[in-house]
């Protein structure tokens, strides 16, 4: 695949700071959990960081908001456009309705019911498509293109890079107010725009800790990819109960970041993702969808060391359809 980074400059920690400042009372200081039953299960100190507990019930409003607040006047006036199968939609769709901006969502005819009904609450419209037959790339561009609007991608460009690494600069912080450093953390990815962004803010704030990307069993290609030292690609047709875990390949901007800043890579099976949804609404009280629950899944399987170390995850979303819920506990 072609590595050549998109125009512009990569995001850098200031940028993380500054998209702190103009999230203040849009997005929610999300709880940082201590001392719960996983400190027994591993044999070391987990931070578990509830981005399900975010406004829209994700972290996307992060970097949605910290991209449309920066539209000029015309632009905001033009409307944005946007393609996902439900956190960036509604992220965008929220952070679309507080400033007064047009959004059009392209979604997938199976996207998750909570996630449809959750974007369109906000006043997006929603244009579905098929996602075997058609490209939500080529729907959404033509959709901007004839309509002078914005495209707002879910991971490839710096402002949502920023936006969504004030959940890593938050991690930090709170890691802090309880005396602790965490030797490694562990964050979901598909295009890369979470663990990209947060991995800036961590590394910038703590040198030493690792950050490690988690993703579904056959759509790993960022873990191949960091292996490569080139972007690889997902097979054609894979998928996972982890719905927003599905993109194709990382983002260039997120893949040049990720390839300086993560220590690698690991996967978990979507059976195992289910037993982690189990785990979290037994234990820790917690609703999680499948594509937010990877990074518990992958503590939970012993994917990484954690004996004695100080270990940080991320949940990363909430939003799940009771029926995939149900199906995940009865098999947990």
């Amino acid at each position: 695949m072609n590595d050549e980074l998109n125009p512009g400059v990569l995001p850098t920690f200031d940028d993380v700071e500054a998209a702190a400042e103009r999230l203040v009372g849009v997005a929610w200081r999300t709880p940082l959990l201590a001392g719960t039953p996983l400190d027994v299960l591993t044999g070391g100190r987990v931070l578990v960081k509830v981005e399900s507990l975010q406004r829209t019930g994700s972290f996307k409003i992060r970097g949605a908001y910290n991209r449309l607040v920066q539209l000029d006047p015309d632009e905001r006036a033009a409307g944005v456009v946007a393609f996902s199968s439900g956190n960036h939609a509604q992220g965008v769709a929220c952070a679309a309705a507080m400033l007064g901006i047009r959004a059009t969502i392209v979604m997938p005819a199976d996207a998750p019911r909570a996630k449809l009904e959750g974007t369109r609450a906000f006043g997006a419209e929603i244009i579905i498509y098929d996602r075997e037959r058609e490209s939500r790339e080529a729907i959404a561009s033509s959709l901007a293109t004839e309509r002078g609007s914005t495209l707002v991608p879910a991971f490839d460009d710096p402002h949502i890079i920023a936006g969504q690494g004030t959940v890593g600069l938050e991690l930090m912080q709170q890691a802090r107010e309880f005396g602790a450093t965490p030797d490694q953390v562990l964050i979901a990815c598909s295009g890369g725009g979470l663990v990209s962004g947060s991995a800036l803010a961590i590394r910038e704030l703590s040198p030493t800790t690792e950050v490690l990307c988690v993703e579904p069993a056959g759509l790993d290609d960022t873990r191949r990819s960091l292996e490569a030292g080139h972007r690889m690609t997902n097979a054609q047709g894979a998928r996972s109960i982890c719905d927003g875990l599905q993109s194709p390949s990382p983002g260039v901007l997120n893949f040049a970041l990720m390839r300086k800043l993560l220590a690698g890579g690991v996967t978990v099976t979507d059976a195992q993702v289910q037993q982690a949804m189990g785990w979290a609404f037994r234990h820790l009280k917690l609703v999680i969808e499948p594509s937010g629950a990877v990074a518990l899944a992958a503590l939970l399987t012993g994917q990484v060391p954690t004996r004695g170390r100080t270990t940080a995850i991320v949940i990363t979303g909430g939003n799940v359809d009771a029926t995939v819920f149900v199906e995940a506990l009865a098999h947990a």
